[in-house]
């Protein structure tokens, strides 16, 4: 059995794969851990020429994969390009592994005892990866947990699978040991499979907050290490000292980039005092201006959302807005009838403990909370459950260290609009975004692909 693979902005098929299952998952498994001795006695120096050499080769197809992202997912060329950067970087950072790797050490720390601490790699670790981001958040997790001595079995998104393909296709031509990483596809029973497969010894998994609290627990019960990064609702606070046309582009492109379809989206402006009579006008005529297409044409700013049932999801939470009195300042538009196409939509006047400004709709709906304060701004965003992102716009610096210091999320963005953390730092929020102490990239991420070990030594003369 196969599954299609739809292309959201003409609903065409425009590729396959095999639907995976329990036997398709124990086949790469087994393999991942028969290669497992071989790989992880290579000296990270070798593993860290297999990194640069795939660098070099992500690079030679980089407009390869910004395609594929952009016609499976739907994203503009632009943003898919952006997307490309970003896993190729996470990559570059995998290629210090020598560095990163390295232990401590302290002599005599008792009359003839040494001490060290060593890095080990932990054995076949799977990924589970969402349909919005098919390059980058695969490689976050396959180059640093090779580098650092593991072998790999990706699960990616049915609804985007081919870039992962392709990533997989690139891998293969740089020389990497058969087994070290295979793709395998399928929905939850793939998933399951993976996760309770005996030989797995750690899970990556990047979705929404429900289905990560599910990874968890069923990870741990098996006795896994596992890192699960949940949903997120991104709040933007916009002081009155800084509207303008900068902050105006950043909140668009938080807002409505990928369609509104990323965990970092800035779904709701929080408007300081004046600063909501100022700019909600300005994001009107913004979105007024926003051209749909397909992401492949280089003159759209935003493409379809990824299916049909996600149109009908974000349909449901504009409607039942609508009719519960909520003001809709910018009026869905007719979009292209050939795709997965919906319009943007502004609501100004948002009640912060309502739906729209609390629930993770994930899609191109920007909600407007008037406040007084900035103390009242941090009530709002601090009253969510998740904790993904949150950014601050103003030109005072006292107020934006008060908002950094204060704010209950683990990325913060000064004066930009997505706080997306390149790849030496880690990646993740708090509260119900991530289920699990160690987030992604970064030294949390060889923290997290790594066994450390202490060793204790005595040499009697």
């Amino acid at each position: 059995m196969e599954l299609p693979v739809l292309d959201p902005a003409t609903r065409e098929v425009i590729g396959r794969v095999p639907a995976g299952d329990g036997a398709s998952v124990d086949r790469a498994v087994r393999a991942a851990s028969r290669a497992f001795a071989s790989w992880s006695a290579v000296p990270v120096v070798e593993r860290a020429r297999h990194m640069f050499r795939f660098a070099d080769a992500l690079e030679r197809r980089f407009e390869d994969l910004a395609t594929s992202v952009s016609r499976e997912n739907g994203k503009t060329i632009a943003d898919a390009r952006g997307e490309v950067r970003r896993g190729i970087e996470a990559v570059e950072f995998a290629c210090g592994m020598p560095s990163l790797m390295m232990g401590d050490a302290l002599a005599d720390i008792a009359r003839g005892i040494d001490s060290t601490s060593v890095r080990y790699p932990l054995g076949v670790c799977a990924g589970i990866t969402p349909f919005n981001f098919p390059a980058m958040i695969p490689l976050w997790m396959v180059p640093i947990a090779l580098a650092a001595g593991n072998t790999f079995v990706l699960k990616p998104s049915p609804q985007t699978p081919l870039t992962a393909e392709l990533i997989a296709e690139i891998a293969a031509g740089c020389g990497f040991p058969e087994g070290i990483f295979a793709v395998v596809h399928g929905g939850a029973e793939t998933v399951e499979a993976l996760i309770d497969h005996p030989d797995v010894a750690a899970v990556s998994f990047v979705g929404s907050s429900n289905v990560a609290r599910s990874v968890q627990e069923r990870a741990v019960r098996a006795h896994k290490r596992v890192q699960a990064l949940g949903g997120a609702k991104n709040y933007l606070v916009v002081m009155p000292d800084a509207v303008n046309a900068s902050t105006v582009g950043a909140v668009m492109a938080s807002a409505f980039g990928g369609a509104g379809q990323r965990c970092l989206a800035g779904s709701v402006l929080i408007a300081v005092g004046d600063a909501g009579d100022r700019i909600v006008p300005m994001l009107v005529e913004a979105a007024a201006n926003l051209r749909l297409g397909p992401g492949v044409d280089a003159t759209v700013d935003m493409g379809p959302v990824v299916s049909d049932e996600a149109i009908a999801r974000i349909d449901g939470y504009v409607n039942r807005a609508r009719a519960a009195g909520a003001r809709l300042v910018f009026e869905p538009r007719a979009v292209p009838a050939s795709g997965s196409f919906v319009s943007p939509a502004i609501f100004d006047r948002v009640d912060p403990a309502g739906e729209l400004a609390r629930d993770e709709i994930f899609g191109p709906v920007l909600a407007v909370v008037r406040v007084a304060s900035l103390d009242e701004a941090l009530g709002v965003a601090n009253s969510s459950r998740y904790g993904n992102a949150s950014s601050i716009f103003t030109a005072d610096g006292a107020a934006a260290r008060t908002f950094a210091a204060r704010v209950a999320v683990g990325m913060v963005g000064i004066n930009v609009g997505v706080a997306a953390p390149m790849a030496f730092f880690p990646f993740g929020g708090v509260k119900d975004s991530i289920f699990g102490d160690l987030r992604c990239h970064g030294k949390d991420a060889v923290a997290f692909y790594t066994q450390q070990r202490v060793v204790i030594s005595r040499w009697p003369q």
